[in-house]
């Protein structure tokens, strides 16, 4: 099974580049060029991993993006993709879980989405484990 990656940004040469490469190295990559697009396609798809643009149609609409997928039931890795880093005020690991800086070279590229993937499996494998786990422990009432 591929891993589903859905790609943010409103600047379409970035978006069809980061879209090939990833789709090369065996992602199937949904895009969307606008928050609005974003939020539709969080809604009807079902992803492992988002990565958004930081800047769009306004300064933070990239961690609106974000949030939006933080909130999903299927729970996506999330990567804010700027070519300006903003300081530790505005981002912090609460809106995102990696900060990817443009230009990004392919192989730093799929490297840390590959990363970002194996660790959101395995918090999501500790999370059913720790589940089970509780199920195990509660009494059963006849």
């Amino acid at each position: 099974m591929k891993r589903r990656i859905l790609l943010v940004d409103d600047d379409l040469t970035v978006l069809l580049t980061l879209k090939a490469v990833l789709g090369l190295h065996g992602f199937e990559v949904d895009t969307a060029a606008s928050t609005a697009e974003a939020f539709s396609r969080l809604e009807s798809g079902v992803y492992h991993m988002v990565i958004s643009d930081l800047r769009m149609e306004t300064e933070e609409a990239g961690l609106e993006v974000l949030r939006a997928a933080r909130r999903q039931s299927y729970q996506p890795a999330t990567a804010l993709l700027t070519a300006y880093p903003p300081n530790g005020e505005h981002w912090s690991q609460k809106h995102s879980e990696s900060l990817l800086v443009k230009p990004l070279g392919t192989s730093d590229l799929v490297r840390q989405v590959e990363a970002l993937l194996i660790r959101r499996a395995d918090e999501q494998q500790r999370q059913r484990n720790a589940s089970a786990v509780a199920q195990a422990a509660t009494p059963k009432v006849r």
